[in-house]
């Protein structure tokens, strides 16, 4: 009976979606944008034999360069004018952000509003092609030491610079079609492809897992058995992210009101929930980023390499996943202190006559919610790295690399936060229009706009 009233409530659903045009809208324009996308990840360069391709595939299956590709969405592994992906705008947005907390004329540019926005996103975009330039020329010089034979013209100075320009102009405009997602579509455009792009590996991961262990060998030792064992495990850590991602702490809010005769009584009590990990995935991401850096650096080649780079080329190593979960926790203090702003909450509720119980307001109200955001940001920090760590427990323990991403790690955080920012703006939709939402149990907390 459950079961009939909740397909009951998601086929209601759809007809309410179906109902609202500006919804209906949004979500045919994202997914024709990600149609366009996924289409141009299978658009070859010019002049490169796709049936020459094998070492660069070779090269892809495993290590950081299968994390490459599948940020890519198979793009890479493909020669495909979307090989570079959107990971280079992702570099030049920390830059910029970091030169944004130093550099007083950014700084300046921040408190402008609209007008200083548009100037930053567009010193952003020039970073972009700055770095898209050498990274298109070291993807070059790898394509033809790995997959020589798929060129098939004349591998000089007029391929070189002809590709590296499409390259680049590829980059570009993916970006333009996650602004385009951002603007006229649903969700965060930049994360939704990056998520495409993973969602594109999952069955080739799933099929990499399963086939082996049902094969004859792998059925007479449990293959099955162990299968459905990672799918638990996998299903725990989903639940996991989960929770971590609409995590809270709320504090109790009293307003105050003006009874009959001038005086003032304290009004109903509300609370304030400050999300335990405010800056949802993109801790995550950004030190995937800054994580791809020294590989681009070194060369994609990881033969004859020195021990540092070998360690940082292999996304299973102790020392690449320790100086990973660092880097998360760092940008998730960095980034929940751009996106929470003590002061202004405090300021918005002294003025609409609104306090803490026990705290005055102002400035002693402000240090009391940083000090609070600062107590949660830790733990839910070091949650944060230890799940995007576990695909390296995962591949010590016999799972294929492939199927081990999406054991938590990068994979699945950026799948569970993209998916609830997403829901969140169909649920907004709904609720603004008076309909049921997607859940009976009351809103998506997705991530903080």
């Amino acid at each position: 009976m459950a079961n009939k009233l909740s397909n009951l409530k998601f086929v209601q659903t759809i007809k309410n979606i179906w109902k609202v045009e500006d919804l209906r809208v949004r979500i045919g324009i994202t997914l024709l944008f990600v149609a366009i996308y996924r289409f141009g990840s299978f658009v070859v360069l010019p002049g490169v034999d796709t049936a020459q391709l094998g070492g660069l595939t070779n090269q892809t299956k495993d290590g950081l360069m299968s994390l490459l590709d599948m940020f890519s969405g198979g793009a890479f592994s493909n020669a495909s004018i979307f090989a570079l992906g959107i990971m280079p705008y992702i570099s030049a947005s920390i830059v910029v952000q970091l030169l944004a907390i130093v550099v007083p004329s950014f700084q300046k540019m921040q408190r402008e509003g609209e007008s200083g926005r548009r100037k930053i996103n567009q010193y952003t975009r020039y970073l972009t092609i700055a770095i898209l330039i050498p990274q298109g020329i070291a993807y070059l010089a790898n394509l033809k030491a790995m997959a020589g034979p798929a060129i098939a013209v004349e591998s000089g100075w007029a391929f070189m610079i002809t590709s590296t320009i499409i390259l680049a102009a590829g980059s570009m405009f993916i970006l333009w079609l996650g602004e385009r997602i951002t603007d006229k579509g649903l969700g965060n455009g930049v994360s939704l492809i990056i998520m495409i792009g993973i969602i594109a590996r999952f069955p080739q991961a799933i099929a990499q897992e399963l086939i082996p262990l049902l094969s004859t060998e792998g059925a007479a030792s449990g293959g099955l058995v162990k299968f459905l064992f990672e799918i638990v495990v996998l299903l725990l850590v989903i639940c996991a992210g989960v929770a971590l991602l609409r995590g809270t702490r709320k504090i109790p809010v009293q307003y105050a009101k003006q009874a009959t005769g001038g005086a003032v009584v304290s009004g109903a009590r509300q609370y304030l929930p400050l999300k335990v990990n405010a800056a949802n995935v993109m801790p995550i991401i950004f030190a995937q980023a800054i994580m791809f850096i020294p590989m681009v650096i070194m060369g994609y080649n990881s033969e004859e390499q020195s021990w540092f780079a070998l360690q940082m080329n292999d996304h299973t190593s102790w020392l690449y996943n320790l100086i990973f979960a660092l880097l998360i926790i760092l940008f998730t203090y960095f980034y929940t202190a751009i996106t929470i702003n003590p002061m202004q909450m405090a300021e918005d509720m002294k003025r609409n006559n609104g306090f803490i119980p026990g705290i005055k307001p102002g400035k002693p109200t402000a240090e009391y919610i940083d000090t609070i955001m600062s107590r949660i940001t830790l733990p839910g920090s070091l949650f944060l790295a230890a799940i995007a760590v576990l695909p390296a427990f995962a591949s010590n323990f016999g799972v294929q690399q492939e199927f081990a991403s999406f054991f938590g790690g990068t994979s699945l955080l950026i799948l569970v936060g993209v998916v609830l920012d997403t829901l969140q703006q169909i649920e907004s939709h709904l609720m603004m229009r008076h309909y049921d939402g997607l859940l009976s149990s009351g809103r998506i907390k997705g991530r903080v706009g």
